[in-house]
């Protein structure tokens, strides 16, 4: 079966930000009185919006983070992606592809507006997404692991949810696009395919995602 439209998650799949962005997502925590690692960042928080970090803060320990943890976190973030960031190496030349074959794509993120569009200067991949083709946590009610953002995304572009066709890298991502209804394939950079349970398929390379999605053949032909 093709699709019609492929959503993209944004962080470790288009911009290699994961490991940067748990890094000072555990710094800023321990920070605030709640000693993490970089890898306990990654296995709690990975994919998840900043309001699910607050309300798995307060569910865990009974204490609240401070009320700009948000903008203090985010601001943190965009300051470190303004120093390092890159592309992931494949990505490219798979929304060439798409764009070549008259693809429709998009993104969506757990990160705000201002922290995706920092990290695709940064990165070099500003040129590739119009402003309407991108999707935050900021436009929905609840963020992943609940399928609004897939839906809202889905919906904005005109595509029934059943054409479309996710690439996410978190177990929370993946569970929001198997709740929206589309088929999700899993790239497994940072967390192994044992790890990301329910999807449709794993790659661990992006140059395995045009054969995957049926790009040669005609993708949605």
């Amino acid at each position: 079966m093709g699709y019609d439209l492929v959503i993209f998650d944004n962080d470790g799949v288009l911009v290699d930000s994961e490991p940067l962005a748990n890094s000072i997502l555990a710094a800023y925590l321990t920070e605030l009185g709640h000693p993490t690692t970089s890898e306990e960042s990654l296995r709690d928080y990975l994919g998840a919006a900043a309001p699910r970090v607050r309300e798995l803060v307060l569910e865990r320990t009974g204490e609240r983070l401070p009320d700009d943890f948000e903008a203090q976190l985010d601001a943190r973030t965009c300051a470190a992606f303004e120093q390092e960031l890159r592309p992931v190496p494949g990505v490219e030349e798979v929304l060439g592809a798409l764009t070549a074959g008259g693809i429709a794509y998009c993104l969506v993120s757990s990160a705000s507006h201002e922290r995706i569009r920092v990290g695709h200067r940064v990165a070099g991949l500003d040129g590739w997404f119009e402003e309407e083709w991108i999707f935050s946590a900021q436009d929905v009610g609840q963020g992943k692991p609940a399928p609004d953002l897939y839906l809202h995304a889905a919906r904005r572009m005109g595509v029934e949810p059943a054409r479309c066709v996710a690439v996410d890298d978190s177990p929370l991502g993946i569970e929001a696009a198997a709740a929206a209804g589309t088929d999700v394939y899993a790239f497994t950079a940072v967390l192994p395919a044992g790890r990301l349970p329910g999807a449709t398929g794993h790659f661990g390379d992006m140059k395995q995602l045009t054969a995957l999605l049926g790009l040669e053949a005609g993708l949605g032909m």
